[in-house]
């Protein structure tokens, strides 16, 4: 996978903003980390994250598309391997199991926002939509190309099986989940065949 970052050409206090709301929110929730501590620990002034942030709820949304790119960006270092189509699908699948292991330790961010804003209709809520869609339907893709019996099906199960995963992992510890996310993975993208 990738490594992780936040944003290229942005300034630095932003990359400090987003960086330390993206920890904290991440290892504490969202609400439960305020605009304040925020401030203090990025080392900014209240005008400099209100330049940057007109409010909370846009500096989640810039946290979720951290998210968002970083996961992009490891589906395209994957594509761009030069991976055989079904090669690729197991690249995947390791890729989303090393991401789990090593940076969503504590559950799937978008899960967890969604969580705290139960609003359909909010920014935060829509960026979750959006990150889904798209994170479904690449899966698909990588599933067509790789000639799958039912890739929308089998999309849809591997959204279920990596939700699962991080909250398992989670709850069980990675090292647990980790082979039955993999084998279940597997067999849902029909490479056990």
């Amino acid at each position: 996978m990738a490594a992780r970052t936040t944003s290229t050409g942005a300034s630095a206090a932003r990359e400090r903003l987003l960086q330390t709301a993206s920890e904290l929110f991440y290892r504490e929730g969202i609400h439960a980390v305020g605009v304040d501590r925020i401030i203090a620990e990025a080392g900014v002034t209240r005008a400099t994250f209100y330049r940057h942030f007109p409010s909370k709820e846009d500096l989640v949304e810039a946290y979720l598309g951290v998210e968002d790119a970083n996961i992009r960006g490891a589906f395209a270092a994957a594509e761009e391997s030069g991976a055989e189509p079904k090669e690729l699908v197991g690249l995947v699948i390791d890729g989303l199991a090393d991401d789990v292991s090593r940076h969503h330790t504590r559950g799937c961010p978008f899960i967890n926002a969604a969580a705290e804003y139960p609003d359909p209709a909010s920014g935060v809520r829509k960026a979750v939509a959006e990150h889904r869609e798209w994170f479904r339907s690449e899966l698909e893709h990588v599933l067509e190309a790789a000639e799958a019996d039912d890739p929308e099906g089998a999309a849809g199960q591997l959204v279920l099986l990596r939700d699962a995963a991080m909250v398992g992992g989670y709850l069980d510890g990675w090292e647990r989940v980790r082979p039955s996310f993999v084998a279940a993975a597997t067999r849902t993208a029909g490479l056990d065949r």
